[in-house]
């Protein structure tokens, strides 16, 4: 059993108690999710199942759509509805004002990453580390954010936006950094993953769901293959005679490669025997001194 789910996470549920579900529901040890969301927010979660944890670095790593609703007027410790009020605002709510600087937050840029968090800074998780009552300095990120909408407004206090953002981005901290560039203070007062690369919430399954299927042995269908999951990268197929080579993680030269398009030099694509098999991703590469292109393993499927 190999493949992703594509689960629904609902709210009460931590990102690792779904994995822990699944695992049981499926009776399968090998399980990871791709990207933590926190127990108060929900949506797209895909967790891989079997050998397709090898993919879950390939998964993170696409781009990420959310729905954000943004309170103004007022700072909490988290940047959350979960935290404690730690500062209050009074203004004069402007539809206009909000719409300008929303549209400042479009393209690349830094961010700080929330205290907390669970991005680990020697050893230790920030959000432990804020639990003790301290604040350590972040180093600022890259991130991009591809588009940020306003969805709605509702004064005289909030406002839903849509935000496709690229991995790493902290919708958190751009409600609040939206806030503090208003001077009317924010905090994100809910929160759902819309989309997570190729995974949609409209197709994303429910636990309930999947553990019914279960019970009638109709868990196939929410398995999605690592081929398809994989669909964007480019496709080489070995010849029979090389094989092997394949299997045991070998460099293979261009005489026994076969590939509908021709990938360019230093690009990641999927290795396949002449079965047709997934064996797993490589990097296709060009020989200087051979003067012959090849692809060695990145990561493989077996």
């Amino acid at each position: 059993m190999n493949g992703v789910i594509n689960v629904y996470k609902e709210k009460g549920y931590t990102s690792h108690d779904v994995v822990a579900i699944v695992r049981k529901t499926l009776n399968i040890k090998k399980v990871g999710h791709t990207g933590t969301l926190d127990p108060d927010a929900e949506g797209v979660l895909p967790v891989c199942i079997g050998q397709a944890t090898k993919l879950a670095d390939y998964i993170m790593a696409e781009r990420k759509s959310y729905t954000a609703e943004i309170t103004f007027g007022a700072e909490t410790t988290t940047q959350d509805a979960s935290g404690d009020i730690i500062k209050e605002y009074e203004y004069t709510f402007d539809e206009n004002r909000l719409r300008e600087v929303i549209d400042t937050f479009k393209g690349e840029q830094t961010q700080v990453p929330p205290m907390y968090s669970a991005i680990k800074i020697n050893g230790k998780k920030l959000y432990e580390i804020a639990r003790e009552g301290k604040e350590i300095e972040r180093k600022a990120r890259k991130i991009t954010v591809y588009d940020i909408r306003i969805a709605e407004i509702n004064p005289p206090n909030k406002a839903i936006i849509e935000i496709d953002c690229s991995k790493g981005t902290y919708i958190r901290s751009l409600c609040s950094d939206i806030g503090n560039k208003l001077g009317w203070g924010a905090f994100m007062s809910s929160l759902t993953r819309t989309a997570s690369g190729k995974f949609k919430l409209n197709e994303a399954v429910k636990l309930d769901e999947l553990k019914d299927a279960a019970e009638r042995g109709e868990t196939e269908k929410f398995i999605i293959p690592p081929d398809d999951v994989l669909g964007g990268y480019k496709r080489v197929t070995v010849s029979e005679k090389a094989d092997k080579y394949l299997y045991n993680g070998g460099k293979i030269y261009g005489g026994y490669l076969k590939y509908d398009k021709k990938p360019s030099d230093n690009e990641i694509v999927l290795g396949y025997d002449a079965t047709g098999r997934l064996v797993g991703i490589y990097l296709y590469k060009f020989d200087e001194e051979k003067k012959n292109y090849f692809i060695k393993p990145v990561r493989l499927m077996l």
